[in-house]
C-alpha cells in the first residue's frame, strides 16, 4: 500500500499517520510543550511537527524513538488506540469505506482540541484518587443531564 492515498491530484494522509500525530499533539499539549520547544528538541522547524501532526508527514522510526523519550511514553503510546478505530486501519483499507469508526473524519476530533487537553491534564493533577472518581461521577452525571 502507499504511503498516501490519491485523490485527485492532492495526496490524503493515511489513518494511522494521522492517529500517530493525534497522539503526539495530545502528549505535546498534554505537558504543555509549544510545537517550537519540541521540534527544537528534535532538531526540526516547528512546521515539521505541525506536519507530523497533522498526519502530512509520516514520522520516520528513529524520530518516534526520540519523541517517545522527549514525550516520556513507550514508543506504543502513538499506536494505542489504532485497533479498536476499526477493521480497515488493520487491513489498509481506505479509511472512509468503512463509515462508521474510521480514525481520519471530516467531523472535529474532540480530543484534539485545547479544552479537552486541559480537562484532562487538570483531572490528572488532581492527586487523590477518590477526589478524581468523584469529579469523573460528576462529570458523567452532567453529560447525561444534557442529553435529556
Amino acid at each position: 500500500m502507499l504511503a498516501h492515498q490519491t485523490v485527485g491530484k492532492a495526496r490524503q494522509a493515511h489513518p494511522v499517520d494521522v492517529h500517530v500525530g493525534g497522539r503526539v499533539r495530545l502528549r505535546r499539549v498534554f505537558l504543555g510543550y509549544s510545537q517550537e520547544k519540541l521540534a527544537n528538541a528534535l532538531g526540526l522547524t516547528f512546521q515539521q511537527i505541525q506536519k507530523y501532526e497533522r498526519g502530512a508527514n509520516r514520522i520516520s522510526a528513529s524520530k518516534l524513538y526520540e519523541l517517545s523519550r522527549i514525550l516520556s511514553v513507550p514508543v506504543t503510546y502513538f499506536f494505542e488506540g489504532v485497533e479498536s478505530e476499526g477493521e480497515n486501519v488493520a487491513t489498509g483499507q481506505d479509511a472512509g469505506a468503512a463509515g462508521g469508526s474510521n480514525i481520519h473524519s471530516s467531523d472535529p476530533d474532540f480530543t484534539n482540541q485545547r479544552e479537552t487537553l486541559q480537562l484532562i491534564s487538570s483531572y490528572y493533577r488532581i492527586p487523590d484518587s477518590k477526589v478524581r472518581a468523584e469529579v469523573l461521577s460528576l462529570l458523567k452525571t452532567l453529560g447525561r443531564s444534557a442529553d435529556s
